[in-house]
């Protein structure tokens, strides 16, 4: 809900009216289809990484600790709207006489019925009640985190098992160029200056191999906690590309992050949590009224071993506690849970604002990895009739081995380059929807 509902459900409480700061609409969104927030990740069409997200989000461990966290808050909720209800209780008590020749023994059943007025007992449901949607914001954190993280490590993982493999041609290039200027040396077509550049150059492809390779194990170890697993399954991860992103945007509105991100529906919480507090505070100032009642059974136990007759008594009244003097201490109780409660409302205003900000700084950055990556395309389309023509040029015996190779390295170089856009554009996307709070609901709730 947005702050007026918020407002509106905390009527009783005398708070400011603090409107939602959200613009209109984003600046730096474009116009193309956009995926759906629930299952923005289907935009790579990957079936390998559709199936690891539905993993993660069945097993990961953070996201059963958050659902676990659920179940104890709506038990709290439940016992909260019960707190004000009559309850009856069963008790013993037993007690020697003054001189210690006898002793008595007591049994009955007490009643008692707290009326809960003065909003003490909406003060607590509404507690309850945010305690409930902070469970929920932070189980639908988790989700958020869980999808984002896992597409992060696969778009990594899949970017090293590329990167490892072009390298390795890299590395073979410069030994042949290197092999070759050895053999222009001897045959005194080179000089030692060209020799010790290519040897430069292939120690240097073979020093790079190790980052992949690094990056690789990483990726594998995330996902495998991400799934809640100590190994990854390779049934579950054969070998791929980097999954290509096609036109991305956004449909939602600005205003939809109040219901879509979960910092924010961690504010709002507090918010109602802090109002919870503010309406006990201001009840504790009040009288508690009530009923009460019960039925004693006393029995006189004389020595060790005679009983004398039972005798039964039964009570009942209103039950009311006056707070008369203290001091100021309820006073100053209630005046820090109103300045709590200004607080939640700032840090709502805070975290609107920040949310919107990522989210457009999010945008923007996934516009700059687009046309990064278009660009180094283009590059990449380039260098590659250049590598055709010297391929030619050296079949026709007008160009030598190295300028052939050079050719070859140099589109390597390039498809590196586009390889790194393509991984860093599919991140932004992550970045985006993360800002966003996209992942799937919790089963049975609205979209």
């Amino acid at each position: 809900m947005g702050l007026s509902l918020l407002l509106a459900a905390c009527a009783a409480m005398p708070l400011p009216d603090l409107p939602d700061q959200v613009p209109a609409q984003w600046h730096e969104a474009k116009a193309a289809p956009s995926p759906d927030l629930r299952s923005w990740w289907r935009t790579f069409h990957d079936p390998v990484l559709d199936g690891l997200v539905e993993h993660a989000l069945a097993d990961n461990l953070n996201l059963a600790q958050a659902l676990a966290r659920i179940e104890a808050a709506r038990h709290l909720v439940g016992a909260s709207e019960l707190g004000h209800d009559p309850q009856i209780g069963f008790h013993t008590y037993a007690e020697p006489t003054p001189d210690s020749s006898a002793s008595y023994f007591q049994f009955g059943f007490d009643a008692k019925w707290e009326f809960g007025w003065f909003g003490r007992a909406e003060s607590e449901q509404r507690m309850a009640a945010g305690d409930l949607q902070l469970a929920a914001a932070e189980a639908q954190a988790a989700r958020v985190s869980v999808v984002a993280e896992v597409v992060r490590s696969y778009l990594e993982l899949r970017a090293a098992q590329q990167r490892a493999s072009l390298l390795d041609r890299l590395a073979a290039g410069a030994r042949q160029r290197h092999e070759l200027d050895a053999l222009r040396l001897r045959l005194r077509l080179g000089t030692p200056t060209e020799l010790v550049r290519s040897e430069a150059e292939l120690a240097q492809a073979q020093a790079a191999l190790s980052e992949p390779h690094a990056a690789l194990v990483r990726s594998r170890r995330q996902l495998a906690v991400l799934l809640g697993r100590h190994e990854l399954d390779e049934v579950l991860l054969p070998p791929g590309e980097v999954p290509r992103l096609g036109a991305s945007g956004i449909a939602q509105a600005p205003a939809d992050l109040l219901r879509t991100r979960p910092e924010i529906r961690r504010a709002e919480a507090q918010v109602l949590r802090s109002a919870g507090e503010l309406g006990l505070a201001q009840a504790d100032r009040l009288p508690r009224l009530g009923l009460g009642g019960g039925l004693t059974y006393a029995a006189r136990v004389i020595g060790h071993t005679r009983l004398s007759e039972a005798a039964g008594i039964v009570t009942f009244g209103p039950a009311i506690d006056i707070p008369l003097f203290d001091w100021g201490m309820r006073q100053h109780v209630a005046d820090a849970r109103a300045a709590q409660l200004q607080a939640s409302l700032h840090a709502y205003r805070q975290a609107v604002l920040e949310g919107v900000a990522e989210a457009e700084t999010a945008l923007a950055t996934l516009e700059q990895q687009r046309l990064r990556e278009q660009a180094l395309g283009q590059a990449v389309v380039a260098l590659e009739g250049e590598a055709r023509a010297a391929a030619t040029r050296r079949r026709l015996g007008l160009a030598d081995e190295r300028e052939r190779l050079e050719a070859d390295a140099a589109l390597l170089q390039a498809r590196l380059q586009a390889l790194a856009a393509r991984q860093d554009r599919g991140i932004a996307l992550v970045a985006l929807y993360k800002a966003l709070g996209g992942a799937p609901l919790p089963a049975g709730t609205a979209q």
